[in-house]
């Protein structure tokens, strides 16, 4: 069974250069991806959203018509590289590994998110993650 694959964000930003068929997923809530802002050329899907904060039953569904179908066919490389963002790197994690379970052979977790973690002082940007990297985002 394949694994959820580990990228640093300039290590994402790369692959996101070197191979046009890359699909970066933001799976943030809708108030993070318009607000905070975003990975350039990052498609939106939530995994959990308000107002309820449960779950995105059709999360997986979203994500094979993006990428048409996205299932391995014994080739590793028959499917689109799917790169997962959220705020530290967590629900991206989760998601990825559904991703994996349901059949996705070339998926990415963004190491550290957009965000990163909390520093001492409760704020993020400023140990890890996308932003603090200063690789293109954009807000809305």
């Amino acid at each position: 069974m394949e694994e959820v694959k580990t990228l640093t964000p300039k290590e994402a930003w790369q692959l996101m250069q070197d191979d046009p068929r890359v699909v970066m997923i933001d799976v943030r809530s809708d108030m993070e991806f318009l607000f905070v802002g975003h990975p350039q050329g990052a498609i939106h899907i939530p995994w959990i959203d308000y107002p309820d904060w449960k779950l995105n039953e059709n999360f997986v569904t979203e994500v094979r018509k993006l990428v048409l179908g996205g299932i391995c066919h014994g080739d590793l490389n028959s499917g689109a590289p799917v790169l997962l963002i959220c705020r530290s790197g967590k629900r991206s994690l989760e998601a990825a590994n559904l991703l994996i379970k349901e059949g996705f052979c070339d998926v990415y977790n963004i190491e550290g998110g957009f965000e990163g973690e909390l520093d001492e002082q409760h704020h993020r940007g400023t140990l890890a993650g996308w932003r603090f990297h200063g690789l293109p985002w954009e807000q809305c």
